[in-house]
């Protein structure tokens, strides 16, 4: 199978869907400063799915993936989780995963969008 067919699976739909009509106010926040080519002039899209994962932003440009984590993500099963699934969408699609708190969002959003773009840049 190639592996254009593990991004937006069509079986995944309504849970992006229900995800973007659903959003944290942490992604509400990020997605204001991302949207419409704000960083860079990159395309960022919001909910997109690689393989079995549904990711809070990826753009497909740099193979970069931007994760929010708030109090559910602290759980030693909820760590492992995201290990493995960082690891693997490393290992098999070459995405960088870039994780920020929730906190970080709102406390320091100018040094979050800081960081992406060092990423950006590299």
């Amino acid at each position: 199978m190639r592996k254009e067919k593990f991004f937006n699976r069509p079986e995944h739909k309504e849970l992006r869907r229900y995800l973007r009509n659903n959003v944290t106010s942490a992604e509400v926040a990020l997605w204001k400063r991302l949207r419409k080519k704000q960083v860079n002039g990159l395309l960022f899209r919001r909910q997109f799915g690689v393989g079995p994962y549904v990711l809070d932003f990826y753009c497909p440009e740099l193979r970069l993936a931007i994760e929010l984590d708030g109090a559910a993500h602290d759980t030693p099963e909820a760590i492992l989780y995201d290990k493995e699934r960082t690891a693997w969408l490393t290992g098999e699609f070459g995405i960088r995963v870039l994780r920020f708190r929730n906190e970080q969002v709102f406390e320091t959003p100018d040094l979050v969008i800081e960081e992406i773009r060092k990423v950006v840049d590299e």
